[in-house]
């Protein structure tokens, strides 16, 4: 069982933001809060932010280098599913891989794709149906 992840953003109010308000949808609740982070937790696994410092914001994140591709979370039903994607469009939170969508992963694989304040990709997936 996966215990934590920790990730460092480039701003953290703005990561609060967004990350408060998924993990909250997706039934996490605020674990730890400090100067430099805060931290969000499901049961006993939980999802660690801290602000990076300075000196290592020269070079943005991207999935395609060595690390982290994305985070994927589980949802309950395909309904979960288009509710969240109704609200990230709310929230004008871009949808990734708009012309498949919500089958973007493949025929059986029914999620919605979208990106972080640092371009983390972030998928909510339902039960496939195979």
């Amino acid at each position: 069982m996966l215990h934590h992840i920790e990730l460092y953003v480039s701003d953290l109010d703005k990561s609060s933001e967004f990350w408060g308000w998924l993990l909250s949808e997706l039934g996490y609740s605020l674990y730890q809060q400090w100067e430099s982070g805060f931290s969000w937790k499901y049961h006993e696994t939980y999802l660690v932010f801290v602000q990076a410092q300075t000196r290592f914001l020269d070079i943005p994140y991207h999935r395609c280098r060595v690390g982290l591709n994305h985070l994927a979370f589980h949802a309950p039903t395909r309904e979960y599913v288009d509710s969240l994607t109704a609200k990230l469009k709310e929230k004008n939170i871009p949808i990734l891989y708009r012309g498949q969508h919500p089958y973007a992963g493949g025929p059986q694989h029914y999620a919605v794709y979208f990106e972080d304040p640092d371009r983390i990709k972030v998928e909510v997936a339902a039960p496939d149906t195979a």
